[in-house]
This record gives structure tokens, C-alpha cells and sequence, in this order.
């Protein structure tokens, strides 16, 4: 694990914070980031399909809590336009 998917979405900020792009990751504060051993990581959702292209539990929990979090972010930036 961890072998490039950080440097990855690293390399992709630039750009995306270049045209003005909010970026989003995934907490600490979300239980299952410290305990996977499959994929996921603070800068967002991932998968390592070593044995298995199927989303471990964790992969699926940390994905549907960083969607949980984009969608609360956009509905408080809608309400405050």
C-alpha cells in the first residue's frame, strides 16, 4: 500500500487549485483511516487491487464518508449563496 496513490493526488492539486477547485479529503477523525490496510488515505478514497478488485470494507466505509462530506459541504455552499 501507499505506493505512489498520495504523490498521485498530490500531483493533481496544482492543477485543479489552478482553475480555482475546491479540494476535499478525508479526516483523521474518521475511524476507519487508521485502521486500513487496503486503500484510502487523508487526500481521498482509494483502492489497491493487489489480490482483490473488489472494495474492501474500509475502502467502502472511507469513500462513502468522504461522498457524505462533499455532499454536506455543497448543500452549506448552496444555502449560503
Amino acid at each position: 500500500m501507499h505506493g505512489g496513490q498520495e504523490s498521485t493526488a498530490m500531483s493533481m492539486m496544482l492543477p485543479l487549485l489552478h482553475h480555482g477547485m475546491m479540494l476535499m479529503g478525508i479526516p483523521y477523525s474518521e475511524p476507519k483511516l487508521h485502521s486500513t490496510t487496503t486503500g484510502g488515505t487523508p487526500y481521498g478514497a482509494s483502492h489497491v487491487a493487489n489480490d482483490s478488485v473488489q472494495l474492501s470494507d474500509d475502502e467502502y466505509a472511507l469513500a462513502t464518508a468522504l461522498g457524505q462530506r462533499l455532499a454536506s459541504t455543497a448543500s452549506t455552499l448552496k444555502r449560503a449563496n
